[in-house]
């Protein structure tokens, strides 16, 4: 059992993993480097230790020992309990849901690795905006996709804002980044997958169209919003597909396109 110790210095080095979680450059940098990541709030935490994060420390304000009284008890890292005043001096913002952990990151395993028994698989290319990846992710994480591939210049998936929108999604859903895109759709070619890029192209096909295909393996492809996929992820895909669209409107953002293709081309029950 961890027993929480009271620090009242901003500038403590224990706090070090909370400094400046505002500033988004910064902690792009560190949390990589430094091989950690922020959960926020009561149900993400939870989800990063029920998911076997190990966690570095916990930083609390005195009012969630109670509800967080099972992980403070279980935890065998540090539990720093803080003022609030405080946690926002180190944080930058005031930390409302008033529970913090620093968990560790793992490993990122091969594409490769991701592959065997899964039937579908999302990939996104160059999103950079952390909320989209967020929610990109929680809603794969509830329409059944099986893994999730980036493209190297992704946003951050663990980036607090991210692991924020995605409700914790992001620690459930594996996931990696390609290491020689876009010849990685190669691998997923070989592997026996569909490769689906969603775009306005002249020659794609509805969405309806590629669902009533029921392909048994399925890797849907999304591009960032304005530029789209990039010319050679489109002549890589097997096929082209685009959302049929009413009352003038050319596209979704890309976390709404995703919850709609991965809704549609869901596996027949059975």
């Amino acid at each position: 059992m961890a027993e929480p110790i009271v620090l009242d210095d901003p500038d403590d080095p224990r706090l070090h993993d909370y400094s400046g979680l505002t500033d988004v450059e910064l902690r792009r940098r560190r949390e990589p480097a430094e091989g950690l990541f922020i959960a926020e709030g009561e149900k993400v935490v939870r989800r990063a230790v029920g998911a076997g994060y190990a966690m570095r420390s916990m930083l609390l304000s005195a009012k969630w020992l109670g509800p967080l009284r099972d992980v403070v008890d279980a935890a065998t890292a540090p539990v720093y309990l803080v003022d609030p005043a405080l946690a926002e001096q180190v944080t930058g913002y005031h930390v409302h849901r008033g529970a913090l952990a620093s968990m560790a990151r793992k490993p990122l395993p091969a594409a490769g690795e991701l592959l065997p028994g899964a039937r579908r698989v999302a990939v996104f290319e160059d999103i950079v905006d952390h909320a989209n990846i967020g929610a990109a992710f929680r809603n794969a994480a509830a329409l059944g996709i099986d893994a999730v591939l980036l493209t190297p210049r992704c946003a951050d998936p663990f980036y607090r804002r991210s692991v924020k929108v995605s409700m914790g999604a992001v620690l459930q859903v594996p996931w990696t980044r390609a290491t020689a895109w876009p010849g990685d759709l190669a691998e997923l070619r070989a592997a026996g997958f569909t490769v689906a890029a969603l775009c306005l192209s002249d020659r794609a096909v509805t969405l309806d169209t590629l669902a009533s295909r029921q392909e048994p393996k399925l890797a849907l492809v999304f591009g960032t919003e304005g530029a789209g996929l990039s010319s050679t992820t489109l002549e890589a895909a097997d096929v082209h597909v685009r959302i049929p669209m009413e009352a003038g409107v050319d596209s979704l953002n890309v976390a709404a396109a995703s919850a709609v293709a991965f809704y549609a081309t869901r596996p027949a029950a059975g």
